[in-house]
């Protein structure tokens, strides 16, 4: 009977032990996701990528994991081969016309991401983009480097000014998809965002096209955007590009040609 009674409590004291190791892992585990995160907010306020091999999906400086928890995402599936267009929209240069004729050509849907001057100054433009399938996603009113921003007021002032503005031209809300400008951001703004009820989206593919009398040529823009193509690629490219304007109806006929189709960043989670 001692024995029997003495084994049990052995067999409790095991168990005991065990609990107490999984709670220690468990409050370990929370303070590596804290340190985690600050660590991101502090150290990686701009979004960025390595490309380890070609044609294959890139490396963030944030993981999927960790991104998605905030309902922020930079990738699809990497056995997909789906494509995420989207345009980044500042101010017009004038080119945006043609970039919607050749999506509309070849019946693909890209997600716009707008600021408060476009909206103002090209309302005729807004509403093609929703009118032809388009999503107009909110890229802040300002367009500024929402990492300092920690004022959770002044945070959503610059998305909603955005939603009031795109509502008063199209008589219609705006989905709740965000892009931070320049992919400047902290934890806090994924954290507000989030609860704003977006979802926020950085890019795994890119490349320099921004620079209004710089601009590179249809072929250093192959160069740069074919080789780095991937599955599941959330493709960031910039409305002031004359560039992009010039060769996106050859750039989705090879894109095509390799096999890729296009979605909707909406579809991610």
């Amino acid at each position: 009977m001692y024995f029997i009674w003495k084994k049990r409590n052995i067999v409790i004291a095991l168990l005991a032990v065990a609990a107490a190791a999984g709670l220690l892992f468990t409050w370990y585990g929370r303070q590596v996701s804290v340190a985690a995160a600050a660590k991101t907010k502090t150290v990686n306020p701009n979004w960025g990528l390595s490309f380890p091999q070609p044609g294959k999906q890139p490396v963030g400086n944030a993981s999927p994991q960790f991104l998605r928890q905030y309902q922020a995402y930079f990738l699809g599936n990497d056995k997909d081969k789906t494509l995420y267009l989207t345009f980044d929209a500042g101010y017009e240069a004038g080119y945006t016309p043609k970039i919607l004729d050749a999506l509309k050509k070849h019946h693909v849907h890209a997600t716009f991401f707008v600021v408060g001057n476009y909206l103002q100054t090209r309302p005729d433009l807004v509403k093609r983009m929703a009118a032809e399938g388009h999503t107009v996603g909110n890229h802040t009113w300002h367009h500024y480097d929402m990492s300092k921003i920690s004022d959770t007021a002044v945070f959503e002032k610059e998305l909603r000014s955005v939603e009031e503005k795109y509502k008063e031209i199209t008589g219609k809300p705006m989905q709740r998809v965000y892009r931070p400008p320049q992919g400047r951001y902290s934890v806090a703004n994924l954290q507000q965002a989030q609860k704003l009820g977006y979802k926020t989206f950085f890019w795994s593919l890119a490349y320099v096209d921004w620079y209004k009398d710089k601009q590179p040529t249809k072929e250093e823009a192959f160069k740069r955007i074919l080789p780095r193509t991937h599955p599941g690629a959330v493709v960031l490219l910039h409305l002031t590009s004359k560039t992009n304007a010039d060769i996106l109806d050859e750039l989705l006929t090879k894109w095509e040609q390799m096999g890729y189709h296009f979605g909707m960043v909406t579809d991610l989670h």
